[in-house]
């Protein structure tokens, strides 16, 4: 009596598993067969670039490549250090008032100066951060100034090793100040973002994209940096989606 009860149910578990095959093979169908048509709709960088304005996507395309692998490992790139490019925030032109100081008075508004600095150290503004949308009002102080960082767009260390180590001490120190590399921007942001490229940071503010791209491809074009594969691509992307703006 105990021995049909055994059959029926080895025979119920037998054709499970086959009913259990069967799926996983379907699936796996189903699954290798999307990944092949996502694949073949993936666009190329240039496919994206001719999406994008022409007149960046031409600056793109002329950026020299660099290797990923060297600019990870700095293969034959003397050791990035921050003091390669001078002291920070230097009167590079010779006002009187130092780059920070500038940029801040640049990109703020209700902008307040110390007195007897002839308009040159900002006390306080408010600022309509580009990377994250938001409005911070900066005070100058102990524990409140690190609110509002100036941005290297381009990151130092980034330029060292697609093309600065090569440069002159002066040309780099010029580079550290340029106002087009600059911007006031939220202190954890511009932290987060630290010296990664485009294709590993982008800005959370949507509305900035375009922008952020384009003064990047502009500061490696003036500088003539170059750029891996995976960060054209990354900012080919985020042009592709500009093309209703005009530069």
């Amino acid at each position: 009596m105990n021995r049909k009860p055994k059959k029926f149910r080895r025979g119920r578990k037998r054709k499970a598993s086959i009913a259990d095959k069967i799926a996983f093979v379907l699936a796996a169908v189903v699954l290798f067969a999307i990944g092949i048509f996502k694949v073949a709709q993936t666009p190329s960088t240039e496919e994206l670039l001719s999406n994008a304005p022409t007149e960046v996507a031409g600056a793109l395309q002329s950026l020299p490549i660099t290797d990923e692998a060297v600019k990870k490992t700095q293969e034959n790139i003397p050791r990035y250090k921050r003091d390669k490019f001078g002291a920070r925030w230097a009167d590079v032109n010779h006002t009187g008032c130092d780059t920070r100081n500038e940029i801040l008075a640049r990109d703020m508004t209700q902008v307040i100066y110390k007195p007897g600095t002839h308009d040159c150290v900002v006390l306080s503004g408010s600022l309509d951060d580009p990377y994250t949308g938001e409005t911070i009002l900066f005070e100058r102080g102990q524990g409140t100034s690190e609110k509002v960082q100036i941005d290297h767009v381009v990151a130092l260390k980034d330029a060292w090793v697609s093309g600065a180590w090569r440069w002159e001490d002066s040309q780099r120190l010029e580079f550290a100040n340029d106002p087009l590399n600059l911007l006031a921007v939220d202190g954890s942001a511009n932290q987060e973002k630290s010296d990664l490229s485009a294709d590993g940071w982008l800005p959370a503010n949507k509305s900035y994209l375009c922008d952020f791209a384009v003064r990047q491809v502009a500061v490696k074009k003036k500088w003539e940096l170059s750029v891996t594969q995976d960060e054209k691509r990354a900012l080919a992307d985020v042009l592709s989606k500009c093309q209703n703006k005009t530069y």
